[in-house]
């Protein structure tokens, strides 16, 4: 009994130290920013202008402001609010920005805190106030009609951009490879770490079902970072749902997740205002 008893706590303790653990390196798996400070946003994006967000909690954030190059393009009056996934910074959505432009629309490229040379360290509650930042910063430009603001979401930023839209809502949403919250997404990728010590939820599928504008969801069948099904219960939660439009043999990171297919999404959500 004694053995037994003494294996049981072991094992109890076993468990509640890789609980810590789990919890103590659960960001580190979620957020993988590249901390770099990217070159002067004109070097790289004609016309494009470096901007310092303002955060709630008193970090100052930069940011790339792209204008839109087409005034009679399909996405001309409308400003895009572009929201990454959690991985690299502001450089690597420089094509994505550029195609927009093209299109007409203009875009604010947001860096969240941690990345692109921010302060910071990144959490659900920290993005949120990143995200609300950038809103602001938007809302304080003449170049920029409030009532046309679309949100776009890559993968993580999905998770923001919903949160965001919950009490401020935009003209419209795109969400690009979302996933249904954090602790499913966590599960696929690490069923070593308890769930339930997750510092960050993200409950995107939730969230959606609150939100009373058109949303149009994009995946790769061939993704393997967000299970395909998890975004398909996304957009099955929608209360708007604009579009679905499935890529297929795409996987979460290919080319074209961050080009043309994706643009012409949102230019037809934009139609459809």
């Amino acid at each position: 009994m004694r053995i037994v008893l003494a294996v049981v706590l072991a094992g109890a303790l076993a468990g509640a130290l890789a609980g810590v653990a789990g919890r103590s390196l659960q960001r580190r798996l979620i957020y993988l920013p590249d901390s770099s400070t990217p070159p002067s946003a004109a070097t790289v994006l004609p016309g494009a202008e470096d901007v310092v967000l303002t955060t709630a909690d008193g970090l100052e954030l930069d940011a790339w402001f792209v204008p839109g190059r087409a005034p009679d393009g399909p996405g001309a009056g409308f400003t895009v609010l572009l929201a990454p996934g959690n991985g690299g910074n502001r450089l690597g959505r420089v094509d994505t920005a550029a195609d927009l432009a093209a299109a007409g629309f203009s875009t604010l490229l947001l860096d969240y805190r941690g990345y692109g040379g921010n302060p910071g360290s990144p959490s659900e509650d920290g993005l949120a106030a990143d995200a609300r930042a950038a809103l602001e910063h938007l809302r304080s430009r003449d170049d920029v009609d409030p009532t046309r603001v679309l949100y776009f979401g890559e993968s993580l930023g999905c998770a923001v951009v919903t949160a965001l839209a919950v009490d401020e809502p935009p003209a419209g949403m795109l969400l690009r490879s979302p996933f249904t919250d954090l602790a499913a997404v966590a599960r696929h990728h690490y069923p070593f770490v308890p769930t339930a010590l997750l510092k960050d939820e993200f409950p995107v599928a939730e969230l959606v079902g609150r939100i009373d504008v058109p949303i149009t969801v994009v995946y790769g069948t061939a993704d393997s970072i967000v299970p395909p099904a998890q975004s398909t219960a996304v957009a099955d939660a929608t209360r708007q749902l604009h579009e679905r439009v499935e890529l297929a043999g795409l996987e979460h990171n290919d080319p074209p997740m961050f080009g043309a297919p994706v643009v012409d999404a949102l230019i037809r959500l934009r139609a459809g205002l």
